[in-house]
């Protein structure tokens, strides 16, 4: 049986849903992300890129090049819901997928050839799930993951493209190489610098040779540029961390601040534990100065997603990495080495009473909100962003364009 994977893009997604919600937005050029002077790009519209516009860019540079552009900060809640109901769609549709991010889609449509045609049903789905939500989609179909991205890319906007087997090489050749997934800036300049512009270029370049340079990365890069390379579906994602970062609009050096937003990502990362059944038996603090110099400290704990535990040895990580007294940037703490399994009782410093607690605070917040319930300390940091359940088998909301 032949392998026919189909890749699902949503175009510029976080745009699209802006102008579902709001059709005076439609044909005008939209920045979607933080509004701050350091706030940064996390979609921007088609007609904003002609002004060399593009993701991951400041929005304070965003807007110079672009000043009529409207600027939204953007609603995760929104653009989860949008994604849910392609993933449904998509769900009920085909019986094997990966959500790589919340607008980034696999299927495996192997086998399909016996009974539609896999290209007339991949089209049947697109069509369906722009006909259900009204979001712009594109795809690439192909033998592999990668082969089928880059497709994709090629097909944008809003449209779609089959690369039949056997044409891998020749599709990938007159392309650049930055067109391969997991040729970052510094890996393209490393290979521009050696004069390699064109993926035909890596095709005829020995592996040896590729691996001398990039190392392991190297061969990666040769044998998605030669359409060999194959990575399986993932249909569930099992995190092996949680975390949370917060960058000030103005560097800060206002403790008391500072300690609140901590506390309140502690707190929030702990019910993100239970929600998911885990617990953790690391956990780390990080700090960025006004210098850009970064700064972390972790530290083992016994297994444990209990808030008198983790929050207290939070707190006193802070304390300790603290120490310039200079102004801050960024904060932010991880919690990794997940398990799976719910607290156990000490028996000479817990209570029943406070296992009781915990329960009905985490019912509240499951029918209310995160927020319907906090200890006072973390009142007041209401921006950290909240996790809902992180162990639900989905990215990060955040994860767009995950390179492969």
């Amino acid at each position: 049986m032949k392998q026919q994977i189909l890749h699902l893009d949503l175009d510029t997604f976080f745009v699209s849903c802006e102008r579902l919600i709001d059709s005076r937005l439609q044909k005008r050029p939209l920045l979607v992300g933080g509004t701050g002077d350091r706030g940064v790009v996390s979609a921007c519209s088609y007609e904003t890129r002609r002004f060399g516009v593009h993701s991951g860019m400041s929005m304070k540079l965003a807007k110079r090049l672009c000043p009529e552009a409207v600027v939204i900060r953007g609603n995760a809640s929104i653009y989860t819901k949008y994604s849910n109901m392609v993933t449904d769609i998509i769900k009920e549709k085909v019986p094997v997928f990966e959500k790589a991010s919340v607008d980034e889609f696999y299927a495996d449509l192997s086998g399909m050839d016996k009974f539609f045609g896999t290209y007339k049903y991949a089209s049947e789905l697109r069509s369906t799930i722009i006909r259900e939500t009204g979001l712009p989609i594109s795809f690439g179909l192909s033998s592999n993951k990668i082969v089928s991205k880059v497709a994709t890319g090629e097909a944008k906007p809003n449209n779609q493209l089959q690369i039949g087997e056997g044409f891998e090489k020749s599709f990938l050749a007159p392309l650049s190489i930055k067109k391969i997934p997991s040729v970052g800036d510094k890996t393209y300049q490393v290979l521009r610098n050696l004069g390699i512009d064109k993926i035909s270029v890596v095709q005829e370049m020995p592996l040896e040779m590729m691996v001398s340079v990039l190392g392991k990365n190297g061969k990666t890069i040769w044998m998605r540029a030669n359409g060999l390379d194959n990575p399986p579906l993932i249909p569930f994602y099992d995190r092996k961390s949680i975390s949370m970062e917060r960058t000030f609009e103005r560097d800060t050096i206002d403790v008391s601040m500072l300690r609140t937003v901590i506390f309140a990502m502690a707190e929030s990362l702990s019910y993100g534990l239970r929600t998911g059944d885990r617990m953790t038996g690391c956990i780390s603090v990080k700090i960025r100065y006004a210098d850009f110099n970064t700064y972390t400290k972790q530290v083992k704990i016994p297994y444990t997603n209990a808030d008198h535990i983790i929050i207290p040895k939070i707190m006193e990580l802070f304390d300790k990495l603290y120490q310039r007294r200079l102004l801050i940037r960024l904060v932010g703490v991880k919690l990794t080495d997940l398990v799976m399994g719910n607290y156990q009782i000490n028996m000479f410093d817990d209570s029943e009473q406070m296992l009781n607690l915990y329960k009905a605070m985490d019912t509240i917040r499951k029918r209310y909100g995160e927020l319907s319930v906090q200890k006072a300390a973390a009142i007041g940091a209401k921006t950290i962003g909240r996790l809902s359940n992180p162990f639900n088998g989905e990215p990060p909301i955040l994860l767009a364009h995950r390179n492969q």
